[in-house]
């Protein structure tokens, strides 16, 4: 999928939910759909990436996150519907990334994320920049490379940025085994000063 795809298929899963009754649903979203939707990238994807279901609390109206493993049954239902009727794969909406919620999110992720409406029920926020360089560091240490490295390049980490989401990388895995692989893939980026501070 890329962006005109993306927004095809979003907006008819909104559709897709108001006809079964379902309730508001609001997503953080990350990965390959994120990157596209907010002109970050411009390889294709084959799936939406979901962290968390939004929730608003009752406290001052603000908002809390919920990790999204497993989705909801409506919103597998509603997904799968689109997927039979679109020619999508049938998990093209699926919580591949929410196991990132057990350890914690880079502070402030869901403040920085840009929300999209796709009709009235549902509420999409997409990951910024900066949180998306954090997930695709280390997903690109923890698989060895492939899109998620190529994904990093093309994000163009500046010194700080790359810093801080190693840093972070190291509260999810903090083995020796991989803070090497870390240091190596910093070094292997051009980042020689930042793989010694880690």
């Amino acid at each position: 999928m890329d962006e005109p795809d993306i927004e095809r298929v979003l907006r008819y899963l909104a559709e897709r939910l108001a006809f079964a009754g379902a309730p508001p649903t609001a997503l953080l979203v990350c990965g390959g759909a994120a990157l596209i939707a907010l002109h970050l990238g411009s390889r294709a994807t084959r799936d939406v990436d979901v962290i968390a279901l939004i929730r608003q609390t009752e406290q001052m109206g603000r908002a809390s996150l919920q990790k999204a493993k497993p989705l909801p049954l409506y919103l597998v239902e509603a997904s799968e519907q689109v997927a039979r009727d679109l020619g999508l794969p049938a998990d093209w909406l699926n919580p591949g990334p929410a196991d990132l919620m057990d350890l914690g999110l880079p502070a402030g992720c869901f403040e920085r994320s840009t929300v999209k409406e796709f009709g009235s029920g549902l509420h999409v926020h997409f990951v910024s920049r900066y949180d998306q360089i954090h997930f695709k560091l280390y997903a690109a240490v923890d698989q060895g490379g492939g899109r998620h490295l190529l994904d990093l390049r093309a994000l163009n980490p500046g010194a700080a940025e790359i810093l801080a989401a190693a840093r972070w990388a190291r509260t999810h895995d903090p083995s020796p085994g991989f803070h090497e692989l870390l240091a190596s893939m910093l070094t292997q980026l051009g980042y020689h000063e930042q793989a010694k501070q880690i």
